[in-house]
């Protein structure tokens, strides 16, 4: 594995994927009962952005940084808003928060994270960021391994009948990496069907993701929901001109949440052509 999010930290696909993210643990935070989340593929959880890595891209520039210009006015972006804040005033003005942040910084006493991450020197550093955080265990080891060594989650004596999957890869695998996503799903859902999974992936050419869509709505689940952001024309195969998160079993209201955030996150950060969707795969019975 070659990648190294420390490039991409706070691009436009950090923004759709860190709204939702954070959408989703508030909405699952609403009952009081305690929280599982896995975090597959979590880095090293907390970013530089004036880093040698992140200035090389210059990314955060049209994700996080024109996004704070802008501000939408919408509780969502607002939340993720005041998250990025609060990481910076607890780490300096140029950091930004990883998901396994952003699930500490959203998720309660009482809730548990397991962070998976593979790559020796970026696990060795997602442990340091969370040594202090008892909630926050730190893993040297593939996500899709722990998803079966962890679901249905139990800690103790402690049974977490609700909670969050996080399925962020870097794709290196390309189309491959569709095939181990689904068959991940659908090994998840039969062991923790009440479970929520969160899964992001690239938008380049388009009629690639179709099979992944349609093998999507096979799942064992109550609903299949897409959430996209295009932000450079939908024309070309040779970049990334957006993202999205396919959200099985979201929360109740979750889908209104978003129809209304991603417009004002496509005129923030997109240019002209960009485009935003929310959709219903699987839409619950």
């Amino acid at each position: 594995m070659n990648y190294r999010h420390a490039f991409h930290a706070g691009n436009h696909a950090d923004v759709l994927k860190h709204v939702t993210l954070l959408a989703l643990c508030d909405a699952l935070t609403a009952k009081p009962t305690p929280l599982f989340a896995l975090d597959t593929h979590a880095g090293r959880g907390l970013y530089a952005l004036d880093s040698a890595s992140a200035q090389r891209t210059g990314e955060a520039e049209g994700g996080i940084g024109r996004l704070m210009a802008e501000a939408p006015k919408h509780p969502a972006i607002a939340r993720y808003l005041s998250a990025v804040r609060a990481c910076r005033a607890e780490h300096g003005n140029a950091s930004y928060p990883g998901s396994p942040w952003l699930l500490g910084h959203a998720l309660r006493e009482q809730d548990r994270i397991a962070a998976c991450e593979l790559m020796p020197e970026e696990a060795t550093q997602l442990a340091a960021n969370f040594a202090a955080d008892p909630r926050v265990a730190a893993h040297t080891r593939d996500g899709y391994a722990a998803m079966k060594a962890l679901l249905p989650p139990r800690i103790g004596t402690t049974r977490f009948a609700r909670g969050l999957v996080l399925i962020d890869p870097p794709y290196e695998a390309q189309l491959e990496e569709f095939d181990t996503i689904i068959g991940a799903l659908r090994d998840a859902l039969v062991r923790w069907p009440q479970g929520t999974y969160a899964v992001w992936y690239p938008i380049k050419r388009r009629r690639s993701l179709l099979p992944f869509f349609r093998r999507a709505t096979t799942l064992p689940a109550k609903g299949v929901l897409l959430a996209e952001l295009m932000v450079h024309p939908d024309d070309s195969p040779l970049r990334m001109n957006g993202s999205g998160m396919l959200l099985v079993n979201p929360p109740w209201q979750l889908d209104q949440t978003l129809q209304s955030a991603l417009p004002l996150l496509q005129r923030a950060i997109g240019e002209a052509g960009a485009a935003s969707r929310t959709e219903w795969l699987k839409r619950p019975a």
